[in-house]
């Protein structure tokens, strides 16, 4: 018994690794648009800073505006994180159903 958990272990770590790729291109997307975004708050309060807004109200007025703004500007790269989510979170609940069918004992699920 202690040879077959042995035995299933690679397995595993195998099937936990094809989705990894998809996960490290998934991180790259949000860690993109999250600099972008802050970025575009950076650049907006430049502009306000130089109009003579001060520090804090800049700052306020740049967050709230770039909400907005930022959908139009990074349309493909939010489109692309969104997509990136739905994926993981498509493949995670077919992981977890998988592994509740053998849970149960059903053998239907498993691959010919």
């Amino acid at each position: 018994m202690h040879g077959q958990q042995e035995a299933e272990l690679p397995a595993e770590s195998g099937s936990t690794a094809e989705p990894a790729s998809p996960g490290s291109g998934l991180a790259r997307d949000i860690a993109l648009y999250t600099l972008a975004r802050f970025g575009l708050v950076a650049a907006v309060a430049a502009i306000l800073l130089v109009a003579g807004v001060p520090l804090l109200v800049a700052l306020a007025v740049s967050v709230v505006a770039v909400m907005p703004l930022s959908m139009l500007v990074f349309g493909t790269l939010r489109v692309r994180v969104a997509t990136g989510i739905a994926e993981r979170g498509q493949a995670r609940k077919a992981r977890r159903d998988r592994l509740r069918a053998q849970l149960r004992g059903d053998r239907d699920d498993e691959p010919q």
